[in-house]
This record gives C-alpha cells, sequence and structure tokens, in this order.
C-alpha cells in the first residue's frame, strides 16, 4: 500500500495546556445572565460550548455545554437547559452569531417564563475564557499514511486542539486536520467529511477513529 499523495508542507501535531480564567461577567440569575453574555469576550463564548466539549465528553450524562448545564443544575429551569442544549454549534460561522442566538434564546424564555427572570440561582455563573499554551509533539506527517499514524498515536488532547480548539483561531470555519488535507493534500472531499465529524455525538476517541477510517479511504 503506498501512502497516498504526498503534502506540500508536513503536519506537526501538537497539544495544548488551558490555563483557566475568570472574567469579569458573573451572573446570579437569569436578567444578569442575559446581560453577561452580550458584554463577555468572544474566546468566552467558545469556551463554554466548544472548550468544554473535552470535558462533557468524558460525563455519563448532562447537557454538552456549560451554559445549559448551568440553567438545569443551579436555575431549575429545565426547558431552558433544554433549548441551550439543542443549540448546534457546529451551524455557526461566527461567534457574534453564536452569540446572538444564545441572547435570543434566553431572551425569548424570560418573555415566556416572567417569574423566573429575577430568580437567584443556587451558585452563581462565572464567565471564563482560557489560555492556551501550545505544546509540540514530536510527530510530523507528510504523507497520509505518517498523518494517520500520527493521528493513531497522539493524546486525545492533540486531537482536541487540532479538531475544536483551531475552530475559534479558524473562525469556526474548519479544523487543523482538514485545513492540512485541503490546502497542502490537495484532499478537499477528505477535507470536508472530516469537518462535518459530528461533536457531539462522538467522544474524542470516536473522532479520531473516524478521521483514521476517513483518511484511509484516500489511501490507495
Amino acid at each position: 500500500m503506498s501512502s497516498g499523495p504526498s503534502a506540500r508542507a508536513p503536519f506537526h501535531f501538537n497539544s495544548a495546556a488551558h490555563l483557566l480564567r475568570i472574567g469579569r461577567e458573573r451572573a446570579a440569575n437569569l436578567i444578569e445572565f442575559r446581560e453577561a453574555l452580550h458584554n463577555c469576550a468572544e474566546d468566552s463564548i467558545f469556551q463554554h460550548t466548544f472548550r468544554t466539549l473535552e470535558e462533557h465528553h468524558f460525563l455519563q450524562e448532562g447537557f454538552s455545554n456549560d451554559f445549559a448545564h448551568w440553567a438545569y443544575s443551579d436555575c431549575d429551569e429545565t426547558g431552558l437547559a433544554e433549548r441551550l442544549a439543542a443549540l448546534d454549534v457546529r451551524s455557526f460561522t461566527s461567534i457574534a452569531d453564536l452569540r446572538q442566538k444564545l441572547v435570543e434564546i434566553v431572551d425569548d424564555y424570560v418573555q415566556s417564563h416572567p417569574q423566573a427572570a429575577a430568580r437567584v440561582a443556587r451558585k452563581p455563573f462565572y464567565f471564563c475564557t482560557s489560555e492556551t499554551v501550545v505544546l509540540p509533539t514530536s510527530l510530523v506527517a507528510l504523507s497520509l499514511e505518517e498523518f494517520v499514524e500520527g493521528v493513531a498515536q497522539v493524546t486525545i488532547h492533540s486531537i482536541h486542539h487540532h479538531f475544536i480548539e483551531a475552530r475559534l483561531r479558524l473562525k469556526l470555519q474548519s479544523n487543523d486536520f482538514s485545513l492540512w488535507l485541503e490546502k497542502e493534500v490537495g484532499l478537499s472531499d477528505v477535507a470536508t467529511r472530516i469537518n462535518r465529524i459530528d461533536i457531539y455525538t462522538a467522544t474524542l476517541e470516536g473522532v479520531r477513529q473516524q478521521i483514521v477510517r476517513i483518511v484511509k479511504t484516500a489511501i490507495h
């Protein structure tokens, strides 16, 4: 079996460590929560939706984003939690649009449940951001075979860094794996298929296995 098309530039596998920082925004009820959603940093919106997928993948129950989890566990607003959890973050092409939709969901819920608006939550919601420290690994790929081997060997933290974390840097358009396959190897179809992997229903280990399976189809 050959290694398939060669890349114009290598793919360097990195991992990352994150230093969580508590931001200025804090919400003790839904009115404050709506206001904080308006004003918090874009990185904070990303932190509580995309980044925390890494943590929620290890949970057996609960919701896929921090906003929904808080609405359920600390506010007892199951309806709001379900609406926030149902939001498919993959369908957004900008953090601004994602923020606007989150605000709309909270606005609609507060309007239809006015008694819930000022009710004090069990615990306040602290809007956080994350400072990323990139950690290079020794794995480098110049062919599809080497790429598959690298994906199979790296930690799930590396998978998260390249497949989920990169979306903030790439304005939610893609991920590092797909970008390299399209730009450096010329495999647009493979890149698109990888970018469509469901980050909700698949664990990070499942994401790894799907990437390997998809790329192997391009190796002849």
